[in-house]
């Protein structure tokens, strides 16, 4: 499939090109991206090497990249957080108690360590807890205990997180595993040295043991996708003998106070997470950590992020745009988290958030499948498809326990945005033949919520099926964002045909085929947009272009224009043509930045973020249009593509900022394929379309010990076009490249040039 390179692409119409958008002078374009007041302001928040040549790929990664978010306006909304990949206990730095935007960089002084379930500061916080050491008189509400530290000494890496407490005169140091950590901390000052232990809520266990110098206690926080008898199980075990302890009520928590004698100078506590039980805990933490040294399980942590992050090793490219690689990169391997635990015999085992029961087998929670598929999914398929086999087990085990597919697993069913966009997940892991998983329970579970009408409101079933089963589309009179819901529908059936073929069920496979051609019913042909429609089969008036929310989705028809990735020549012919369809691109490109508040009655901060840079109506701070670049190739126009997809990475991605929310790997997955010079424009097709790699050489390092070597000759930051494509020696002519082929390793030239 795919359009050819040639496409009668010449210079001059690239000059022409570059001259009527008002970018003629590619290089400065590039090289000279629109200023970033978030990048100014965190200026002081970073500590900078003198160089990354020696330097691992941890230590390249920054931790603070998109934490200076708001919610009003993104740069991220992510968090600092210290795990080991995929990690079920995230450690992160507390600045700003009971708030979903718990960090802030330019606070400059913390309230505790914080172990967090935290998907994203809009779905909030689960389990939590939060640990600070401290000496001296300390209120434990955590305003009042909070220390200031100077960003400038503080260091951040993903193995660690170690700060010096100015207040408390304190070196503290969080070292994570898996399931659990260390904290030490070290008191210049030998006044009354201390450690507290914030628990959220006032109901749950707490047990001290003196003689065992340990404390159990529960967080029972959440807010919802949990049961009723949920709990997380933290154990703390200390290695200095306490001379006192007190649980201290505050206003909606409880604070543990441990006391030690003046003579201690330095304390260690390790601490251990469970979904499941105390026990459980006490057994991760001897599994993980036992006597092993702070300094054993320091070098372990960087030791299991170099080997995650040198499957791709880079070189060439800015060292900035190095580091934003390995940043992203870091990104993507931090969820889903892991939910399943060892037991005695070192199977995994879970406390299953769906039943309340302890179940055998792999458990994982925390994505957004519509923040995910278009991009985080497939580049597991390339980099970790071993890992990616036991993830979709995992939904499968949420399927059989459940009776439904999750639709946003945070941990549990949880209702959140459009679509059952798991469907692509399993589309493109069968189109591509993953392994690892039960397929023919994948499918049983896609069938069903593409046919039987679920409870969405619950966070399982597609919402408006039964009017889509009907109508085949979703009326804009009866359900909310009916327009997207009805794209999405179409695409998820495209992506279940998928895993019918895969299986060999022809009659569903041409069932779900037909049906995932219901975007048609949606597109009108007078506009040449995606538009809602009422039952009666009129449109939903007046249309405005720009006008944001239903029967869309935080984005306007333009950002929807383009949700048909399963067939785009069905859209390039139903636009008129792949010209029409090119010069339709170049308007959203080209447009101001404007917007309507529509349907939110306010501006949300993804208008905001859109209308901050220089893009027109395209919206990379949000997922829905994070294929529309790469269609340009698709309608014969692969330049304009490069052209884009570099611009987007020199401009909208920077060592501090994300262009908008982050979204559990999504927006750093982009970055990731896109810098490597190709990108999925349809999950569930096993291709993907050819952009503009940033980096000279980048070797992937791929599952059975193949390495896929890709070369970008002539290569810099003015030189973004492709003049050619060689495989293994062979010219290639398709902007595509199918999933097998490049797996199998070899040898990808890209030959550069300034057009």
């Amino acid at each position: 499939m795919g359009s050819k390179l040639k496409a009668g692409v010449t210079s001059s119409s690239r000059r022409s090109f570059l001259k009527a958008t008002g970018l003629a002078a590619v290089g400065s374009a590039i090289a000279a991206p629109i200023a970033s007041s978030a990048a100014d302001d965190a200026a002081d928040l970073r500590v900078e090497p003198s160089s990354a040549a020696s330097q691992t790929p941890v230590e390249m990664v920054n931790l603070l990249q998109g934490t200076e978010s708001t919610p009003v306006f993104s740069r991220g909304n992510t968090l600092p957080i210290a795990a080991l990949p995929f990690g079920m206990g995230h450690w992160t730095l507390e600045s700003r108690a009971d708030h979903p935007w718990m960090f802030q960089p330019k606070d400059h002084r913390v309230q505790g360590f914080r172990c967090t379930h935290q998907l994203s500061p809009w779905l909030s916080d689960y389990g939590y807890a939060v640990f600070l050491p401290f000496s001296g008189e300390a209120d434990p509400a955590p305003a009042a205990r909070a220390s200031s530290y100077r960003p400038e000494d503080a260091k951040l890496s993903p193995h660690s997180l170690e700060l010096y407490l100015l207040r408390y005169r304190i070196r503290a140091e969080l070292v994570p595993t898996e399931r659990c950590a260390v904290i030490t901390a070290t008191y210049e000052d030998q006044e009354d040295p201390g450690f507290m232990f914030d628990i959220p809520g006032t109901s749950g266990i707490v047990q001290p043991d003196v003689a065992d110098q340990s404390i159990a206690f529960q967080s029972l926080a959440n807010s919802g996708g949990v049961p009723e008898n949920f709990a997380a199980f933290y154990v703390l075990r200390f290695d200095k003998r306490w001379k006192s302890f007190e649980l201290k009520e505050q206003k909606g928590r409880r604070v543990g106070v441990v006391r030690f004698e003046a003579t201690v100078k330095a304390i260690e506590v390790r601490i251990a997470t469970s979904f499941i039980s105390f026990h459980q805990a006490n057994r991760n933490l001897d599994l993980e950590i036992g006597h092993r040294s702070v300094v054993e399980l320091r070098e372990s942590a960087a030791k299991i992020w170099n080997q995650h992050l040198t499957r791709v090793e880079i070189e060439g490219g800015s060292e900035d745009q190095r580091r934003i690689f390995y940043s992203c990169l870091y990104r993507t391997l931090l969820f889903p988290r892991i939910w399943h635990e060892p037991d005695d015999k070192g199977q995994s085992q879970h406390f299953s958030p769906y039943t309340g029961k302890l179940t055998p087998g792999v458990m994982y929670a925390d994505h957004g499948y519509w923040d995910v598929y278009r991009a985080w999914y497939p580049l597991m398929s390339i980099l970790f498809p071993e890992r990616l086999g036991e993830i979709l087990q995992a939904w499968v085990n949420v399927y059989k326990e459940g009776g439904w597919l999750p639709q946003f697993p945070c941990p549990g069913y949880r209702a959140c945005m459009t679509g059952s966009l798991i469907d692509s997940v399993f589309g493109d892991a069968a189109a591509k033949g993953i392994r690892g998983f039960d397929l023919q329970s994948a499918y049983e579970g896609l069938r069903k919520h593409a046919t039987t009408p679920g409870d969405p409101a619950k966070g399982y079933g597609r919402v408006g099926l039964e009017e889509y089963l009907k109508f085949n589309y979703v009326p804009a009179d009866h359900v909310e964002q009916s327009a997207v819901e009805t794209a999405d529908a179409a695409y998820g059936d495209f992506c279940i045909a998928q895993v019918a073929k895969a299986l060999g069920k022809q009659e569903d496979y041409a069932f779900f085929m037909k049906r995932s051609e219901n975007w048609r019913n949606l597109f009108d042909s007078k506009t040449g947009f995606l538009r809602g429609k009422n039952e009666d089969g009129s449109w939903l008036e007046p249309f405005d272009k720009i006008r944001w929310g239903s029967p869309y989705v935080e984005g306007s028809a333009w950002q929807h224009r383009w949700d048909v990735p399963h067939n785009l020549p069905g859209l390039f012919e139903a636009m008129g043509g792949k010209d029409k369809a090119v010069a339709a691109l170049d308007k959203m490109l080209a447009l101001p930045p404007a917007f309507h508040v529509g349907a939110y009655g306010q501006e949300i901060h993804e208008m905001s973020e859109m209308a901050a840079v220089k893009f027109g109506q395209y919206a990379h701070s949000n997922q829905p249009v994070h294929h529309v670049l790469y269609i340009f190739a698709a309608a014969g126009r692969p330049d304009r593509t490069q052209y884009w997809v570099r611009r987007v990475m020199q401009e909208l991605y920077t060592k501090d900022t994300f262009a908008g929310d982050e979204d559990t790997g999504s927006m750093a997955a982009w970055f990731v394929l896109s810098s490597l010079g190709f990108y999925p424009s349809c999950p569930g097709r096993a291709d993907y379309t050819f952009g503009s790699p940033l980096f000279d050489k980048a070797t992937i390092h791929l599952d059975g010990g193949k390495t896929l070597l890709i070369e970008a000759r002539q290569n810099s930051q003015t030189n973004v076009f492709v003049k050619g494509v060689k495989y293994n020696g062979e010219a290639v002519t398709e902007t595509t490249m199918d999933h097998a082929r490049l797996v199998s390793g070899g040898k990808l030239v890209f030959d550069m040039f300034a057009g």
